[in-house]
């Protein structure tokens, strides 16, 4: 069996944006849809593939604010 299918509102409360959000992420096609009838799901597979894909791991190297002095 498929993992669980969330609705809209339910990928903005995990995800802490608006509803707009992931409206614009199926409209632009950017993550993985169900579309019952007229409903949309997001299966809850595809919404952690789509945040894993989105992460950024920090820059371990050290920079320098300014250059070195004279």
């Amino acid at each position: 069996m498929p993992g669980r299918l969330l609705s809209i509102a339910e990928v903005a409360e995990r995800l802490g944006t608006t509803e707009r959000f992931p409206r614009r992420l199926v409209a632009e096609r950017r993550v993985t849809f169900v579309k019952v009838g007229r409903h949309v799901r997001i299966p809850e597979a595809a919404l952690s593939a789509f945040i894993e894909a989105n992460t950024v791991q920090p820059d371990r190297r050290y920079r320098r604010r300014y250059g070195r002095a004279a």
